[in-house]
């Protein structure tokens, strides 16, 4: 096992936490109040001039400083375009700090409700800003950053899968065979036939907060790959619903910004990655006391055979028609 695999956020205490802060000159008034995040350790507070900001503890191993700073200089280029999205504070000149073995960001603490995936102005209007996001996106590609691709989020969560013992005996014959028929499917319906940008990377509605408008957050899984990666987790419901929603997305997104109607036929392969990936990503954190506290139900035979339902059904639809906001004639 890796040491990455290993490592916990036990020295991570209130006291490291504080004394981090106050090492870049803030002082913490309130309680650090932890939010929703597994990867990383996030804590809202307030400070002595009664501001509300957001500290971010990064997982070690996981990312490189650079790779976290090509994240940060993202963030703060999409600021400088006008584009609502929480980014790094600069602070002492840096937005990426160091204490004690950790590395972390300090973020404006910011405000909204949860944004309506049903709601059709909402939904434009996140596809208007996506747009925006990608008409910068697409200026130049990250360097330190992965490509969204097979290898990361298939071929090694397979190997990952395979050494873990999650799985019940009784369901590994299983379990492998149809995984492999899976990952084969994707090998068949996955395309390079694209020009890699910049992306969000994980732009579920739980990482956009609504104000007068969107606000997009945690830009964590950055990396390049298809501009529709961004667009595919809006979509919900049965297939009719998600055209009417990938239609709106659309409507709002080309004002800004030309999208590739080819890349709707990712929608499903990238749906395989994201759900083989998610299995191995719990798997590669059970040792982390946070996970088998949030996800009791991973190391439950029924989930396992609940996955072996889900790599059919997933089969099933990868040898549908893609979805089309274009008349089929």
């Amino acid at each position: 096992m890796t040491q990455a695999a290993t490592f916990h956020f036990n020295s991570l205490t209130p006291d490291c936490m504080w004394n981090a802060l106050a090492s870049i000159g803030i002082r913490a008034e309130s309680g650090l109040l932890p939010l929703n995040s597994y990867e990383n350790r996030v804590y809202q507070f307030t400070d002595e001039e009664r501001q509300r900001y957001v500290v971010k503890f990064y997982r070690p191993q996981r990312w490189s400083d650079e790779q976290i700073l090509e994240e940060h200089l993202f963030s703060q280029e999409l600021v400088e375009h006008e584009i609502p999205l929480a980014a790094p504070c600069l602070i002492q000149g840096h937005t990426l700090h160091h204490y004690e073995g950790f590395r972390f960001a300090v973020f404006p603490s910011v405000g909204g409700r949860q944004f309506e995936v049903d709601n059709e102005s909402q939904l434009e209007g996140v596809g208007r800003f996506l747009g925006r996001i990608h008409q910068v996106a697409g200026s130049h590609q990250f360097q330190h950053r992965p490509n969204l691709g097979l290898d990361e989020y298939v071929y090694q969560p397979r190997k990952q899968l395979e050494n873990a013992a999650f799985i019940p005996d009784y369901l590994q014959k299983t379990f492998f065979s149809d995984l492999d028929t899976l990952i084969h499917e994707l090998e068949a319906h996955w395309s390079h036939d694209f020009t890699p940008i910049r992306l969000h990377g994980d732009c579920h509605p739980g990482n956009i907060l609504w104000r007068d408008g969107p606000m997009f957050v945690d830009l964590d899984d950055a990396r390049n790959g298809p501009a529709v990666q961004d667009l595919w987790m809006l979509l919900s419901g049965e297939r009719h619903e998600k055209i009417m929603q990938l239609d709106l997305l659309l409507e709002g997104y080309q004002e800004f910004c030309d999208f590739d109607m080819n890349q709707l036929k990712l929608i499903e392969p990238l749906r395989g990655l994201r759900m083989v990936n998610y299995m191995a990503w719990l798997a590669k954190r059970w040792d982390d006391p946070a996970f088998p506290l949030a996800f009791p139900w991973f190391n439950d035979a029924k989930y396992w055979e609940n996955q072996i339902l889900a790599f059919k059904e997933q089969i099933a639809a990868l040898s549908e028609p893609s979805l089309s906001v274009m008349p089929n004639w």
